[in-house]
């Protein structure tokens, strides 16, 4: 292997990496129990990114695939294009299956992290994050939250790095 190509696939690799790490000061709820969080799940609220921009009843359904990955399936209505968008990708856990720190891949070989940092005892709400404070969202098993649990959450953000001024809330 030339020196090129070495140096060439360890930025890859960093690269790749990078974008399964966390943001410093998030910490994956644990233990975690992948069954439970299996099923669908409703956007609560979001930071806004472009691969959901625009859209509306925005869900997420987890479901095991027989080599033990997470199929993950977000789904959302676009109102502008009057339409139904769906994106099918895989979800493995980074280490321990029983820490909420998973990666997940729409495109290939290409991970993202997939934080779980907040769970609720019952598994009726989750605050998620990637690899950095840019994403985050409020995930629930209802297609609303009473305002005062909004709130509640949005502190928890707030506290954990996340610019809660920019935090959108699509129609459910």
């Amino acid at each position: 292997m030339n020196l090129i190509t070495r140096f060439l696939t360890t930025v890859a690799l960093f690269y790749l990496s990078g974008c399964t790490g966390m943001p410093e000061q998030i910490t994956p709820v644990k233990p975690f129990s992948i069954d439970r969080y299996l099923g669908t799940w409703h956007e609560i609220a979001r930071l806004d990114h472009s691969f959901e921009r625009g859209l509306s009843q925005v869900s997420a359904t987890y479901s095991l695939n027989e080599d033990g990955s997470v199929k993950v399936i977000n789904r959302g209505y676009s109102k502008e294009e009057n339409e139904w968008k769906e994106a099918e990708g895989k979800a493995k856990f980074v280490g321990a299956s029983d820490t909420a720190h998973l990666k997940v891949s729409f495109f290939g070989p290409f991970y993202g992290s997939y934080v779980v940092f907040h769970l609720e005892p019952d598994y009726s709400t989750a605050l998620v994050s990637s690899y950095n404070t840019d994403y985050f969202w409020i995930l629930s098993r209802d297609k609303s939250l009473r305002q005062d649990k909004v709130q509640y959450y949005l502190s928890i953000a707030e506290q954990n790095g996340f610019d809660t001024r920019k935090i959108i809330f699509p129609q459910q």
